[in-house]
């Protein structure tokens, strides 16, 4: 599996280009914007998936543009969090970039639990809800890779203030990710990546469950 990434959009979102070196297969993890760079990099990528984890506007504005570039990509995102992607004041587009929202539906709808299979690859789904509803991380055990959205970053969480935010339930989804076994490789929605034991070791909220 080959991870590159890009923070593209109003806020400079991370988006991740993840291909199956067994395959060719490649899925794209969140998308603020379908620049020119995101697409000469997925020239001659065969894209199965548009994997969204949450609805909010700085992860989803390249998702409509992205799809007509790509029209056989599904567009997955979770069932609590699909309304966004149709609708602007859930998406907060209207704060983050008002009007350009382009609204679209999802190709799949997903829940806890539920596994996105792309080549060799198995995305299992974690509903991680805090940021916003929907909010998920996708899971990949084979190569203990946890793309965490805006959930869990570097030193912090999302924040809880905005639409659908609920701090107990990120206190709920950050504890679960806390006691996952082991380490992981973190690939969060904004800023650098990092790991599992980094963040219970440094990170002030993953510390309090010590």
């Amino acid at each position: 599996m080959t991870v590159e990434s890009l923070a593209l959009g109003p806020v400079s979102a991370n988006t991740y280009i993840v291909t199956d070196e067994k395959s060719g297969e490649t899925a794209i993890i969140d998308c603020g914007e379908c620049t020119a760079e995101l697409l000469e990099k997925l020239n001659d990528k065969n894209v199965k998936y548009i994997l969204l984890t949450h609805g909010h506007a700085d992860h989803i504005l390249g998702v409509y543009d992205l799809k007509k570039a790509f029209p056989e990509a599904k567009i997955v995102i979770h069932k609590e969090d699909a309304a966004c992607l149709t609708n602007e004041m859930l998406s907060i587009a209207f704060s983050i970039a008002p009007h350009t929202q382009k609204n679209i539906d999802p190709d799949i709808t997903v829940d806890e639990g539920d596994v996105i299979t792309l080549g060799s690859i198995d995305f299992r789904v974690m509903h991680t809800p805090g940021h916003t509803k929907g909010s998920v991380c996708y899971y990949v055990e084979s190569e203990r890779t946890l793309f965490t959205g805006d959930t869990l970053f570097c030193l912090t969480v999302g924040r809880t203030d905005l639409f659908g935010g609920s701090d107990e339930d990120m206190y709920t989804s950050v504890k679960r990710l806390y006691e996952m076994p082991g380490d992981y490789t973190i690939y969060p929605g904004h800023n650098r990546a990092t790991t599992m034991e980094y963040e219970r070791r440094r990170n002030r909220y993953m510390r309090r469950f010590k």
